[in-house]
């Protein structure tokens, strides 16, 4: 049986003794998945919603963690998925819809179908139109009796927050508010800082000879057959020009990568390609142009959620260089991730290719 004391256990393994706000999520994602409590603690005595969990909070707080250690012990039709990743299939499935008079709701059923809980990671609504799609879904979830878990870094109220669309959105904000238990992840402490460095460096500055040493030996370390030498890939249907490709491992720079017109949809057909990736010349001067900045942002977060290797090259630190910037959203998640991307607790699936760090699709356990 799915309990508390279970996941408390699970936990444990993983180093984490959990704070209040931890413990309060435990209890309600328990319950959602229909566990029988044993002597309820008083922070979990409330009762709690029965449609969903909600949870948010600063980076780092530990709300993946949970969520992902639950997801794991739980014995149901399940899928855990990064939010660009859902937005890119369901927006694939619009496209070939036959047409109807509700054929998002259609599109969200077919979607759903068989799925028992769901766990959308880093939940957010930017875009009016994303807006409007997820309304509609989350309708069709709740509907059908899906169990859902969100993790985000807004509270429902500061979704879509945009003044000119964010009453649009009111309804669907009122909606989780009323059928999920929101919980603040607001404890002090961001777990992805403080981790022993790892013990091969990833982040390299300056750009100089002893960088371009570096990268040359890290390539010839996971790709012995394959040569350095420039070639042009695709992602996403959209050429790429690139240093160097082996069967694991990308070599490309940040103009092509980031500065170059590109969307989320590029860096999920990378991570599906490669393992790892070497960013090379990252000026950071181009970083104060916000499209380039939110490039950035997606890469990271889509190969930091797909467990992938990072490698970065740029012209001065990174982190320092991204501390205060402004024009892209969720800048202190990515810094957090970074942090952590740099450590040696974060396993990649370059360097562990037996973990299955990613949940893609829909499990029948």
């Amino acid at each position: 049986m799915l309990d508390e004391v279970r996941i408390t256990r699970a936990l444990a393994a993983r180093g984490i003794t959990p704070d209040a706000r931890q413990h309060e999520a435990i209890g309600a994602l328990a319950a959602l998945l229909g566990a029988q409590q044993h002597a309820r603690r008083a922070w979990s005595s409330h009762a709690f919603a029965s449609q969903g969990v909600y949870c948010y909070g600063l980076p780092g707080r530990g709300k993946s963690l949970v969520v992902d250690t639950v997801f794991e012990l739980a014995s149901c039709r399940k899928r855990r998925l990064h939010f660009h990743e859902f937005l890119r299939e369901m927006n694939q499935r619009l496209v070939t819809a036959p047409r109807s008079d509700d054929r998002l709701g259609d599109v969200s059923r077919q979607w759903l179908d068989g799925i028992e809980l769901l766990c959308f990671d880093e939940f957010h609504v930017h875009d009016i139109a994303d807006a409007f799609l997820m309304g509609r879904f989350l309708d069709t979830a709740i509907g059908l009796g899906t169990r859902i878990v969100l993790t985000s870094n807004y509270a429902p109220d500061n979704l879509l927050p945009d003044p000119e669309f964010h009453e649009r959105f009111l309804p669907t904000i009122a909606q989780i508010k009323r059928c999920f238990t929101v919980i603040h992840f607001d404890g002090a402490r961001d777990y992805r800082f403080g981790g022993e460095a790892a013990e091969v460096p990833r982040f390299f500055a300056p750009l100089d000879a002893s960088s371009d040493t570096a990268l040359r030996e890290l390539f010839t370390k996971h790709e012995r057959d394959a040569r350095i030498e420039p070639l042009r890939l695709s992602a996403a249907g959209r050429p790429l020009e690139a240093r160097a490709a082996g069967r694991a491992l990308l070599w490309a720079d940040f103009e092509p990568l980031c500065v170059a017109s590109r969307s989320h949809l590029d860096y999920l057909d990378l991570a599906e390609q490669w393992q790892g990736l070497i960013v090379d010349r990252l000026h950071t001067e181009a970083l104060r142009q916000a499209p380039t900045l939110q490039r950035l942002i997606w890469l990271i977060d889509i190969f930091y959620d797909r467990k992938r290797a990072l490698f970065i090259a740029s012209d001065q630190p990174l982190e320092s260089a991204l501390v205060g910037l402004e024009g892209a959203h969720d800048l202190s998640r990515t810094l957090s991730r970074l942090a952590e991307m740099q450590s040696r607790g974060y396993r990649s699936t370059l360097e562990h290719p037996h973990d299955d760090a990613t949940v893609e699709k829909t499990e029948d356990v």
